[in-house]
């Protein structure tokens, strides 16, 4: 296992997830997800993280997703430690998703 984690632009998150090929999982706190979420995805608060909380992607690649990108890398180690290869996420969190112009929503 090498315990990359792989950087992923927020034009590349928004395209797989339209296309079916990535799962988002937000790792932020139900406050933050309550207050801004993204428009689809699942959410597993990294302060209880629990990889095994990931829905079964079905054949997706998971994304990790938080604010900034430093908590969505330490989730991505973390499930890779428990054997998953969940090895992508998305560089820059929310706040890179809002400065590429891509929608998010309110009450998580």
């Amino acid at each position: 296992m090498s315990n990359q984690v792989q950087d992923l632009t927020p034009d590349e998150v928004s395209k797989g997830v339209a296309e079916g090929r990535y799962l988002l999982v937000d790792v932020r706190e139900p406050n933050e997800v309550a207050a801004e979420a993204y428009p689809y995805g699942v959410v597993v608060p990294l302060s209880t993280f629990d990889p095994k909380a990931i829905p079964d992607p079905q054949g997706k690649e998971v994304v990790f997703a938080c604010r900034s990108g430093k908590r969505s890398v330490t989730a991505s180690l973390a499930a890779q430690a428990a054997g998953l290869a969940y090895d992508k996420h998305l560089a820059g969190g929310i706040l890179g998703w809002k400065a590429a112009g891509l929608p998010t929503k309110v009450g998580g």
